[in-house]
């Protein structure tokens, strides 16, 4: 059986980029590039690549991207948007927790929970930062974005989630946020691209800022550090608080 991440991005890239999560491409491209000090000859992954937005505007701006998803629905919109621009983009079906490559990579980008962390077990989401490691050179960078396990303990996700969404936008209810394993459970409800309403059983695990840095230290990072994500606008100068609904990872290789 299907999982429900799975299930999710079925016949649902042309309404997945209308939803109010994804108009922060260009500002959160603009930090890649300076965390990468515009060099152009940097080897790129973009892991949960989803329809290509990151991925395709990195390409645009010159540099070489490899982007990998589960989702073939996502995939071939993907494809069909950077054929559109005249861009060739090196895409994969693949899935995060067997990637395939070895240090192969100067920078791997993870970003608005491209598949960590929405696995079933904390194994499996490590098993994504082990293949992420892996792919990457040594002194290669790491950045990511995942759910910050300080918001739900001040504040409700469901309400959260409904409220930053926008008309036809995906809907949250019945959300229960557990305190010993520190996943979200909620009915996560969707229009797909053929108009139709879907509901799905969802299961997000949330991660305290220790939990990532000690996971990151347990892989040979030599270095990382944890703030606010703010959509379309990263930056290293926003601390992490319990106002965040996303923590932004950004990490180096030993």
């Amino acid at each position: 059986m299907k999982q429900w991440y799975e299930q999710l991005f079925e016949n649902y890239a042309a309404t997945y980029d209308s939803e109010s999560f994804v108009h922060g491409t260009a500002g959160e491209v603009d930090f890649i590039e300076q965390e990468i000090g515009h060099r152009k000859t940097a080897r790129i992954l973009d892991i949960g690549c989803g329809t290509g937005r990151h991925a395709i505007e990195l390409t645009r701006r010159g540099y070489n991207v490899t982007g990998v998803d589960l989702s073939d629905s996502q995939l071939n919109r993907a494809r069909e948007k950077a054929e559109a621009l005249g861009l060739i983009v090196d895409f994969h079906r693949l899935d995060a927790r067997t990637l395939p490559f070895e240090n192969e990579f100067d920078v791997a980008i993870m970003l608005c929970e491209g598949s960590f962390p929405l696995m079933e077990t904390d194994e499996m989401n490590f098993e994504i930062l082990k293949g992420a490691t892996r792919a990457l050179k040594a002194g290669g960078k790491f950045i990511f974005t995942t759910l910050n396990g300080l918001f739900p303990l001040y504040h409700s996700v469901q309400e959260f989630c409904n409220s930053s969404g926008g008309p036809g936008n995906a809907t949250y209810r019945s959300n229960t946020f557990d305190l010993m394993t520190f996943r979200d459970h909620n009915l996560t409800r969707i229009a797909d691209d053929s108009g139709n309403m879907r509901e799905l059983q969802c299961n997000e695990r949330y991660y305290v800022p220790s939990e990532i840095t000690w996971l990151l230290k347990s892989l040979g990072y030599a270095s990382s550090a944890i703030y606010g994500a703010r959509l379309g606008a990263f930056s290293r100068k926003d601390a992490l608080t319990t106002e965040d609904f996303e923590m932004l990872v950004i990490a180096s290789r030993g």
